[in-house]
């Protein structure tokens, strides 16, 4: 059974714990206690519990001061929400209580119905949230666009600080924020000067202490800049200003608990729909919060352990939220907080991110926190009872600025979602939050509407083709415009038609479809392509799909069908050329399990190289996704697949595929033509799965998405045998994939890959059969027409050349590397030209060394028996070249030095669009070869 899956223990033995020694335990919560018990209190969760403890009183007194609620409801919340939520939720780390986000609503409950009929329309927001969270409806609610979210928590913090900022001005906030914000002139003729002062000392000290620098800011930041902040004025008020407004908690006795709520009932549901809304939304999103929160620090705890049992073991992964149960806990500390006649609970990020930097490893903290909220509020009252409401006013305000978060403003300009964002602030700001929100909910609808209806069509003629590009969705409202546009072009015209969209609803379907079928009848030619300008894929009649991942390779036979120009055939037998597939059946961008649509036309590239299977995420399914049969003697590998000379081209493929011999998460550079060289280190990188998983998991990737799509065509190559163009001896460096940097797939190279591509040369004393085999059976029985020599930057059997000494040990790799000391002696000869890359020197010796290397080993290579035999007879050409990995950049050697009598050694760079490719068929014919 794996260790993940718990299992079920016989409480009947004499111990209820399961034996140390099984390893069984739970796989997303802490461990079992070791005598009984329901938590495991840790050391961390002590001390966190403290932190936020010290954090949330100063804040509930604040938010109890600007709701204009008993000061005393607020740290009943904030202990109800500490011990009941915490004991129910489902995110052990978030820490619940008064918030923020319910100040606005709250305030405007308050001063319309009066404080027991709010406590009651918490009870019933409380309640609300106990049937959704039972219907599990919590993901539900998360469904609202994030500019809504953010835009209404964003209105309610600018109405937070516009209240508040008239407490630290000395006076009392107005019923809105717009009658806030028309009064602050007056306010500030009236001003008194001790309260400002307070509250300015107040924010400047949240704002600077957890920006103080060094070891000392580290140790001084474990303390909340909130409590010091509170505390600090609290002192300075004491000596400077005793007569200033402070902290009044009246006498439990007459505390007011709810009442039977009066009013009107539709006023009264949309209350408790408005405060269940705005209090779900804040605490799931604060959930969300805290498990990125909670999974970069456990990322960051896994990065640093230095090895297995090197160290005290980490703590265990706190389990991922449970929405529906966290949204069930929210409502039950509702229900109680109302009874008991507290404010309105809601999840906090505020202290959650607190509790979570803390080192908080299981919901004791959170309920500890409660606890001491609960102890605080009847042996502490005397000394809160000494905080200024200047200093509660400036920190609630501050917290009210945060709530307008920059980083969620760029996310939603730069999803061009802004409108929706500022119609949300201004709905919240000027009506309320319902309304802000039912406002930011017709603005997303309108963007949306405007989105789908907005389609462009601009026509262009170059050289006699018609480009027509059309921007945007195509739904029946486009379908006029479209129709009058195409049906003005002529009738016999090459037509390109550039769908720069995501969606094509069945009315205008079926008007491309019958347009692009009566343009073929007239003799026209139709190609449709996408936003990049690859062509949409053809239905499977037309297209051949159990060919496509191979279309881009020379050995396969649909190849031959391609047109070189780039269109589709415009009367083909089965279907016209202006086919288009069905939306739902053509692959959306970035697609990952679709078949490869049809390339634009070959683009002559001169084969260069990659080497091991890695992964290929030019290539779509036919790029890397097969094994390559390999035999290894002697530390070289002879494999069966290979270049082809007919490259990838950037729009043709939709998929990323893994090979089975290595799955992706062995692949360091071999994806794309950004890879670096670096040296990786392995104390900072991630866990990754042990090698039989990966290879497990890479050839199932490859029977999943691939082996259904190349059957066929590898069940032709068994049966015919293989005839692969060339032989190409590579380097077996991980970085370098073969099938990927020379566009190839099966049966096209003959590859032999060893450590540092060394050819040995033939009777030699230190002579390696493998490789001289490889050469022979490619040249005689194979029949191959070219040989390449493949070396690359940063080889480390160059390398090794280099700082290799007269005492190096006699062992299978070193004797292996002596093939490599004639290319150390070339490059130290005067005899001999230094190999070069056009334009430029060597960057360093090793690179010398590994372009002195290539042409060392044509030389090899030119020695051995039926290599000489067939370049006498001329029917075999040689090739060297060198691949830069850090630039994905490959160099062909000039054709003198090639054929064995060119005097500059030099390599040139190989363009993205090769001028000249003396393997094209035409080419062949015309120089009769």
């Amino acid at each position: 059974m794996p260790a993940c899956v718990p299992t079920r223990h016989d409480h009947s033995s004499r111990s209820s714990r399961s034996p140390r020694s099984s390893g069984i335990k739970r796989p997303h919560s802490p461990p079992p206690p070791h005598r009984g018990g329901r938590f495991r209190i840790a050391g961390t969760d002590v001390s966190a519990s403290i932190t936020v403890f010290l954090l949330a009183i100063p804040m509930s007194l604040g938010l109890a001061v600007a709701m204009d609620a008993p000061l005393e409801a607020g740290l009943i919340s904030a202990a109800v929400g500490g011990i009941v939520a915490g004991l129910l939720g489902g995110t052990p780390l978030q820490v619940s209580g008064p918030s923020a986000g319910l100040t606005l609503v709250t305030a405007e409950l308050i001063q319309v119905y009066g404080w027991r009929t709010t406590c009651a329309i918490t009870i019933g927001a409380g309640l609300l949230q106990i049937l959704l969270g039972s219907l599990r409806a919590a993901r539900s609610a998360l469904a609202v666009s994030p500019a809504i979210v953010h835009g209404t928590l964003a209105g309610i913090g600018v109405a937070i600080a516009l209240a508040q900022l008239h407490i630290v001005l000395g006076g009392s906030p107005e019923s809105s924020a717009v009658s806030n914000a028309l009064t602050l002139p007056a306010r500030l003729e009236q001003v008194v000067p001790a309260a400002p002062l307070i509250g300015g000392l107040t924010v400047v000290i949240l704002v600077l202490w957890p920006r103080i620098p060094g070891r000392p800011g580290r140790i001084m930041r474990r303390v909340p800049a909130a409590l010091v902040s509170v505390a600090v004025a609290t002192a300075v008020a004491a000596f400077a200003a005793p007569s200033i407004a402070r902290v009044d908690l009246p006498s439990w006795r007459s505390h007011a608990l709810p009442e039977m709520p009066q009013g009107p009932v539709l006023g009264l549901a949309t209350a408790v729909f408005t405060m269940m809304l705005v209090a779900s939304l804040e605490s799931l999103l604060a959930a969300i919060a805290v498990d990125k929160l909670a999974a970069d620090r456990n990322s960051e705890r896994s990065a640093d352990l230095p090895g297995p049992g090197s160290g005290p073991p980490a703590s265990p992964p706190v389990k991922r939220s449970d929405f529906d149960r966290e949204l069930r806990a929210q409502g039950i500390a509702n229900a109680v907080s109302g009874l008991l006649g507290g404010l309105a609970v809601s999840g906090g990020a505020v202290r959650s991110s607190a509790n979570v930097r803390a080192g908080a490893t299981s919901r004791a903290s959170t309920v500890l926190h409660g606890v001491w909220v609960l102890l605080a509020t009847g042996l502490l009252v005397t000394a809160l009872e000494w905080i200024p409401l200047a200093a509660l006013g400036a920190l609630v305000m501050v917290v009210g600025i945060q709530m307008v978060n920059f980083a969620h403003i760029r996310n939603v300009h730069r999803h061009r979602e802004f409108l929706v964002y500022g119609a949300t602030i201004s709905g919240v700001l000027l009506f309320g939050v319902l309304k802000g929100v039912a406002i930011g909910i017709a603005a997303a609808v309108a963007v949306a509407l405007h989105r789908l209806a907005r389609t462009r069509i601009t026509v262009t003629e170059q050289g006699g083709q018609h480009l027509v590009v059309v921007r945007g969705q195509l739904t029946f409202l486009a379908v006029p415009r479209l129709n009058r546009t195409l049906g003005q072009l002529p009738q016999d015209a090459d037509v390109l038609v550039e769908l720069d969209g995501f969606f094509i609803d069945h009315a205008a379907y079926e008007m491309i479809q019958d347009w692009s079928n009566a343009h073929a009848a007239h003799g026209g030619r139709v190609v449709f392509a996408g936003r990049s300008g690859g062509r949409i894929a053809e239905p499977p009649s037309a297209a051949h799909s159990c060919c496509r991942p191979w279309t881009p390779w020379r050995n396969h036979h649909c190849h031959d069908r391609s047109d070189p120009a780039g269109f589709s055939a415009s009367a083909g037998p089965t279907e016209p050329a202006g086919t288009i597939t069905d939306p739902a059946l053509t692959p959306a961008p970035g697609a990952t399990d679709s078949p490869a649509p049809l390339h634009s036309g070959p683009i002559p590239t001169p084969p260069t190289s990659d080497g091991t299977d890695s992964t290929d995420s030019t290539g779509g399914t036919g790029g890397t996704d097969r094994t390559d049969a390999t035999d290894s003697t002697d530390g070289t590998a002879i494999t069966g697949a290979a270049p082809s000379g007919q490259p990838h081209t950037g729009t043709e493929h939709t998929g990323t595929q893994h090979t089975a011999t290595q799955p992706p998460a062995l692949s360091t550079g071999g994806s794309t033509g950004g890879s670096t060289d670096y040296t990786p280190d392995h104390d900072a990188a991630p866990a990754r799965r042990t090698g039989g998983q990966r290879l497990v998991s890479g050839l199932s990737a490859f029977q999943r998405d691939t082996a259904p799509l190349v059957r066929e065509e590898l069940a032709r190559l068994a049966r015919e045998g293989q005839r692969p163009s060339q032989l190409f001896i590579t380097c077996a460096d991980s970085r370098l994939v073969t099938s990927m940097i020379t566009a190839s797939g099966p049966g096209d190279l003959f590859t032999v890959r060893n450590i540092g591509n060394l050819v040995p040369p033939p009777h030699s004393e230190r002579g390696d059969d493998s490789v001289g085999a490889a050469i022979e059976y490619a040249v005689d029985v194979l029949g191959v027409d070219s040989i390449t020599v493949c070396g690359h930057s940063g080889c480390g059997a160059m390398n090794a050349l280099l700082g290799a000494g007269p005492d190096t040990p006699n062992t299978p790799l070193w004797r292996w590397l002596r093939h490599g000391v004639p290319s150390l002696k070339r490059m130290a000869s005067k005899r001999h030209a230094w190999a070069r890359i056009s334009g430029r020197l060597p960057a360093d010796e090793v690179e010398q060394l590994c372009l002195t290397n290539v042409v060392q080993q044509l030389d090899h290579l030119r020695a051995h028996g039926s290599v000489a035999r067939r370049l006498a007879e001329g029917t075999l050409q040689l090739h060297g070249m060198y691949f830069h990995v850090a630039e994905a950049q490959s160099y062909l050697l000039t054709e003198g030095i090639g054929a064995g009598h060119g005097i500059d050694e030099v390599f040139d760079r190989v363009g993205p669009s090769a001028p000249y490719d003396p393997y094209e068929p035409a080419e062949l014919a015309r120089t009769g070869a």
